[in-house]
Formats: structure tokens, C-alpha cells, sequence
């Protein structure tokens, strides 16, 4: 291993990883609360999160976007409409790429956009945001933090690491996000898709408004659902800040492509579409897929519970689902919450995995339908990210007989 070639000890996690060290640096998949470090720190041994620790190297300015849902999408269009205007960007955090692996090779006139999750935010503590995005909080990785209060307050980490010049641009129809300009000391900027503001990017009827000035028409962007709404008009907003004119966002807008995994067309079959959402790991995402789609879906739902309610699913699938497609270790968490809410009124199918749903929902669904992986669990029962279920799901779709894109 490279690291072994810097004489960098491999030591299991207890007692003897912390009695020589001088700071502890924490992975985002390890919590902070875990018992070994609460003794480093009454130990004197500071203990910070890896993102926090990077930031220490980096140079120019940072743009940061958080969020239960809608973060990988936000921070992919800010990098693409940052790029558009010609300003050096490097794009990386928790979209995949680690900010301590880029982050010496920045310089003064760099701009970072990074997509941080709670698992990142709760450990920050000095790091400069100068734009930071707050694009939703819902109930999320309560698995992890114990409670919605606690999530959202790991959420809320990143702006109260602001300072007055600094910007944050939240969501003025999301309660939590709104409650956020009352805990950060930046300047506050909003935005919203139901209705006007008295400053900021918000949706009037089919227009997008950037301060009361007609941006772009809500027609032109490539993204299905009103929730990518949203992301535009939040990505908008920080690029503006950025220095990002608005003809140029509005061409860069037009020509995104879109991220892998959200919402993703992956074919038709027999008059069957196939969409790949499997970054819809929680409720709400899963709520935002649905709404996209006017109705005839067959729905697959299951992986690794977080702690959610599934129950808010099932208006949405009364109205819009032929049927849902469980699998998964979470299935019967997920029956359990949708059988009595559903009442009979939308097939609940046990396919176990993957494969049976495509196989039973190719064989029922018919011209007009929509078979949409949107899982609202986390993978790591049967998969090893969202980004490898998402694959698998297109590897068997594409294994279906007679696929025409």
C-alpha cells in the first residue's frame, strides 16, 4: 500500500490508535460520538472530520451545497455553470471525490464546489464557506444521528461555520433550511418554486425569475421533475454569486447533461420506460421521483432501512403505482408501513431482489407504463453503493429482450 511506503502504521481502532496521536481525523462513515474518542478528546487529542482537515490546505473560494435530497445533482450544475463562465473549478466532496485529494493543488483564484453531507457538515468547525447552498432537510440517517433535531443540526454546521461576508443561498419553502438564516452570521439569499420573493430565484408559473428580472423558462431545462426545479434555481442563485452571468447560466442550464443514477433514462422496451433513480435513498427523494411521472408505474422499493416511515408513500403510489416492487432487507419494514396506509388499493409484490422485479414487472407492465427504481433505502444490503444498484439495475433492464433506445 502507498501509505505503508510513508512508514503509516495500521493499528486497530482502540486505545493504542490514540495515546501517541495529535489529532484524529475521522472518516464520515465513522460518528464521532463512538466512545474511543470522546476519551481522546478528555485526553486533550483533537478529533475533526476529514473534510475539515483538507480545508486547511486549500486555497480560493468555496461554494457548498447540502441537503437531504437533490446535493450531487446542485453540485454537478454549479461546477457546469462555473466552467461556462471560465472561472477554474475543481468539483468534489461527497460526489466522489475526496477534497483532501485536490485540494494542495488549488490556488487563490480556484473555486471548490463541493457537495458535503451530514456525515461531513457535523464536523466542521472552522472551514470557509463563501456560498453555501441548504437545499432541503428531511428525515434522513436518523439511523445515525438519533433524531431528526440532531440531523438537521449536522445540516446546520455548515453555515455557522460562515462569516458576514459570506453568502447562504436556502430555501425559503423548506422550514428547517428558513430556520438556517436565523444560525449563520451570512448574508442570507433565497430561493423557492411557489411563488414570488422580495429578493432571489424563484418560479413564476412556467418562468424562472432571478430578482425580479425574466431568467430562463422552467421548458428549457433538461431535468425531469419540479424538484430539479429547485436545484436550478438554487445553483442559479450561487452562480450568480459566483460572478456567473445569467445568459451564461442559462446556456450552461440548457446544455447540463444530467447525473448518473438520478432519475436517469435508461430505455424502452416494449413500450415500457425504465428509469434509474437509485440515488432515491430515502422517502422524500422517492416522493420527489414519483411526482415526476403523471402515473402507470411500477415502483421498486427496499434495500437497507434508515430508520424512515414509509407511509408518506402512499398517497402518491394510490395515485400513480400499478404496483410496487419490494426487495431488500428493508421489504417487510416497508409492507408493514404500506399495507394498512394502501389498504389494498396498490399490489405489494416480495421480489427479494433486483432481478425478480425486472423480471415480474417486465412481464405485466404494458405500453404507456414506467418501471422506476427509486428505492428509498440505502444499498448496502445487497450492494456496495446507490452507484453500483444503479448499474445492476441498468445491466437487467438492457438484458431484457429487445431494448431500443
Amino acid at each position: 500500500m502507498v501509505l505503508e511506503e510513508y512508514r503509516v502504521r495500521f493499528v486497530r481502532q482502540g486505545p493504542e490508535a490514540i495515546d501517541p496521536a495529535d489529532l484524529l481525523i475521522l472518516s464520515p462513515g465513522v460518528p464521532p460520538e463512538t466512545p474511543l474518542f470522546a476519551a481522546a478528546r478528555a485526553a486533550g487529542v483533537p478529533v475533526i472530520g476529514d473534510v475539515e482537515f483538507a480545508s486547511r490546505f486549500l486555497r480560493g473560494r468555496v461554494l457548498a451545497v447540502t441537503g437531504s435530497n437533490g446535493k450531487t445533482t446542485t453540485t454537478a450544475l454549479c461546477g457546469h455553470l462555473l466552467r461556462a463562465a471560465g472561472l477554474p473549478v475543481r468539483v468534489g466532496g461527497n460526489i466522489g471525490v475526496a477534497l483532501a485529494s485536490f485540494a494542495e493543488d488549488t490556488r487563490d483564484e480556484t473555486w471548490t464546489v463541493l457537495e458535503l453531507s451530514s456525515f461531513q457538515t457535523e464536523m466542521l468547525t472552522t472551514m470557509r464557506i463563501h456560498v453555501g447552498i441548504a437545499l432541503n432537510v428531511t428525515p434522513d440517517h436518523l439511523d445515525r444521528h438519533g433524531s431528526f433535531e440532531q440531523y438537521a443540526a449536522a445540516k446546520q454546521r455548515m453555515f455557522a461555520c460562515q462569516q458576514p461576508d459570506d453568502h447562504a443561498v436556502l430555501n425559503h419553502a423548506d422550514p428547517v433550511t428558513f430556520g438556517f438564516a436565523r444560525q449563520t452570521t451570512a448574508r442570507t439569499r433565497w430561493f423557492q418554486t411557489t411563488g414570488p420573493l422580495d429578493q432571489g430565484f424563484w418560479l413564476d408559473g412556467g418562468m424562472l425569475v432571478a430578482d425580479g428580472q425574466a431568467w430562463m423558462p422552467a421548458a428549457e431545462i433538461p431535468l425531469r421533475g419540479v424538484h430539479n426545479v429547485e436545484n436550478v434555481l438554487a445553483s442559479g442563485c450561487a452562480a450568480a454569486l459566483a460572478g456567473v452571468p445569467l445568459d451564461v447560466a442559462r446556456g450552461a442550464v440548457k446544455s447540463f447533461p444530467g447525473v448518473e443514477h438520478r432519475l436517469e433514462f435508461v430505455g424502452c422496451i416494449g413500450g415500457v420506460d425504465y428509469f434509474n433513480d437509485s440515488k432515491a435513498t430515502n422517502v422524500d427523494a422517492t416522493i420527489k421521483a414519483i411526482e415526476s411521472f403523471s402515473g402507470g408505474l411500477w415502483i421498486v422499493l427496499g434495500g437497507k432501512d434508515k430508520g424512515s416511515d414509509y407511509t408518506p408513500l402512499a398517497p402518491l403510489l394510490r395515485a400513480r403505482a400499478r404496483a410496487v416492487l419490494l426487495i431488500g432487507a428493508a421489504a417487510g419494514r416497508i409492507r408493514g408501513d404500506l399495507e394498512t396506509a394502501l389498504a389494498g388499493a396498490v399490489p405489494l409484490h416480495d421480489c427479494g431482489d433486483l432481478a425478480t422485479a425486472l423480471r415480474a414487472s417486465h412481464a405485466a407492465a404494458r405500453p404507456g407504463d414506467t418501471v422506476l427504481l427509486a428505492p428509498a433505502c440505502a444499498s448496502f444490503d445487497q450492494f456496495t453503493s446507490f452507484e453500483h444498484r444503479g448499474r445492476v439495475f441498468k445491466d437487467l433492464v438492457r438484458q431484457l429482450e429487445g431494448p431500443t433506445q
